[in-house]
């Protein structure tokens, strides 16, 4: 299987088992199938490449620590919170690593894009805004709307608010990096 497709599936696998078994049964059903569908997404993953990486780790931790709480407590504050947390580590983490010269989104995008640091800083400015965002959409819709909307929310509303942000990003990617291909002499044909 294609890499990014595998990537893809372990990334979104549990959330859609969530989706389902929710449609099924109820939002405690589905905290705990949704916990179990991230262990076994991360197990896979490990089988296949045979390391962690952090940013699966960093999820599966906040499911299982806001999902247990949910079951422990009854409380379906915490599994409606944890989007919110993470979207919002996420962009701190983008923007605080600027603050201190680290660039985390080149780390994490460099092996498919070339660009400079100018065009990186940017561009993690932008990510980190938008993680914020989303954190903040998150809180006002589990908020102010019933369960059903905000479980559709999480499914239906945010990937393609991932996606259409990602897609507007293209076009400052491919100008940075043509410009980076120029001036290092990297762009030239045979």
């Amino acid at each position: 299987m294609n890499p990014q497709l595998r990537r893809l599936a372990l990334d979104l696998g549990p959330l859609f088992v969530f989706f389902i078994a929710y449609r099924f049964f109820d939002i405690y059903v589905a905290t705990g199938v949704f916990m179990v569908a991230v262990l076994v997404a991360l197990a896979l993953d490990y089988l296949i490449e045979r390391k962690f990486s952090p940013v699966p780790i960093m999820t599966a931790v906040l499911v299982l620590v806001m999902g247990g709480l949910t079951l422990y407590s009854k409380n379906t504050v915490f599994i409606k919170m944890k989007p919110t947390v993470l979207y919002a580590i996420f962009g701190l983490t983008l923007l605080g690593g600027m603050a201190v010269n680290r660039l985390f989104l080149k780390y994490l995008l460099s092996l498919g894009f070339e660009m400079p640091d100018t065009a990186w800083r940017a561009l993690t400015f932008r990510y980190g805004i938008f993680f914020l965002a989303l954190a903040a959409a998150n809180e006002i819709v589990w908020r102010n709307f019933p369960e059903h909307i905000w479980v559709d929310f999480k499914v239906w509303g945010v990937l393609p608010l991932i996606l259409i942000f990602s897609l507007t990003q293209a076009p400052f990617l491919m100008r940075h990096q043509t410009e980076h291909e120029k001036k290092t002499g990297d762009g030239t044909s045979a």
